[in-house]
C-alpha cells in the first residue's frame, strides 16, 4: 500500500475532478429538464466517493515516484477515469450497456472519434455535452499531467524541459508547472475563440459549445449523426478546417 500511496493519492486527485465535472452536464439536464441529469448525480456522487477514499487511505509522505510507479499510474489512470467517466452514460436512458459506455468513454478520453451511439440528433442534451467534455479533458489532460505531475515527482525523462546553455549548465530551469499553465491557457483560449467562431457562423450556442470543444481536442464527436454535414454550412466547416489545424500545432 506504502509503494503506491502516490499513484492513489494522484488517481484520487483525478476522480474528484471528474466528479466536479460530472455536475456541469447535470446542471445543463435540468435546465433542459431532461431526465438523464440524475444520471449526472448519482456517477459524480459515486465517484466523488472514491475519490475521497484513495485521498484519505492514501495520506501522510508522498515520495516521489519510481519508474515503475509512473508507468502503474499512466496506465491504471487511464482505466479509473474511463471506467468512471462511462457511468453517466450507462445510468442514462439512452439504452447503453456499460461495456458500451466504458468504449463511448475512452474513445471519447483518448480523443479516439469512435462512437457507438446513433440517433445523435435526438440525444439528450447533457449526454452530448459529456461526450465532448470527455473529448476537451483528453486533449489537454495527459500533457497537463506529463509536464507539471511528473517532474514534481522527480520522475525520470522529463529533461526535455531543461533549459541549458553552453555557457553555464546550471541555468534556471522553467518550472514545469508554469509551462503547462502556459499550455492550459493557449488551450482555453483557442476554445473560446473556436467557439465564438462557430456562433457567429451559425451555430446555437450549445452546438458551438460543444463542437469548439471537440474540435480544439481534434476529437470529432459532434450533436448529429451527419456531423457537420448537419449544419450544410460552409462558413462552419471553414471555421473547423482553421482551428483543427491549430490545434495540431504544438505549443511547447
Amino acid at each position: 500500500m506504502n509503494e503506491f500511496r502516490t499513484v492513489l493519492f494522484i488517481i484520487g486527485l483525478m476522480l474528484g475532478s471528474l466528479a466536479v465535472g460530472m455536475l456541469v452536464p447535470a446542471v445543463t439536464g435540468i435546465f433542459q429538464t431532461s431526465p438523464d441529469w440524475q444520471s449526472f448525480i448519482v456517477s459524480a456522487c459515486i465517484t466523488g466517493f472514491f475519490a475521497v477514499a484513495l485521498i484519505l487511505t492514501s495520506r501522510g509522505e508522498l515520495r516521489p515516484l519510481t519508474v515503475k510507479q509512473a508507468f502503474v499510474l499512466t496506465g491504471f489512470s487511464w482505466l479509473a477515469l474511463t471506467a468512471f467517466a462511462a457511468l453517466p452514460l450507462s445510468f442514462s436512458l439512452i439504452g447503453l450497456t456499460y461495456t458500451d459506455s466504458f468504449f463511448e468513454a475512452m474513445s471519447g478520453l483518448t480523443t479516439t472519434g469512435a462512437t457507438i451511439i446513433t440517433g445523435l440528433d435526438t440525444t439528450p442534451p447533457e449526454i452530448l455535452l459529456w461526450r465532448a467534455m470527455l473529448q476537451w479533458f483528453g486533449g489537454i489532460g495527459i500533457i497537463v499531467m506529463a509536464i507539471s505531475v511528473l517532474p514534481m515527482l522527480n520522475v525520470g525523462g522529463m529533461q526535455l524541459f531543461r533549459l541549458e546553455s553552453s555557457d553555464n549548465s546550471e541555468k534556471i530551469l522553467p518550472r514545469a508547472t508554469e509551462v503547462a499553465g502556459s499550455i492550459a491557457k493557449i488551450y482555453l483560449l483557442i476554445s473560446f475563440l473556436c467557439a465564438f467562431a462557430y456562433l457567429m457562423a451559425g451555430m446555437s450556442l450549445f452546438d458551438a459549445i460543444t463542437h469548439a470543444m471537440t474540435t480544439i481536442s481534434t476529437g470529432g464527436f459532434s450533436t448529429s449523426d451527419n456531423s457537420l454535414g448537419h449544419f450544410n454550412n460552409l462558413g462552419i466547416e471553414s471555421v473547423a478546417v482553421f482551428f483543427m489545424i491549430i490545434s495540431s500545432l504544438p505549443f511547447v
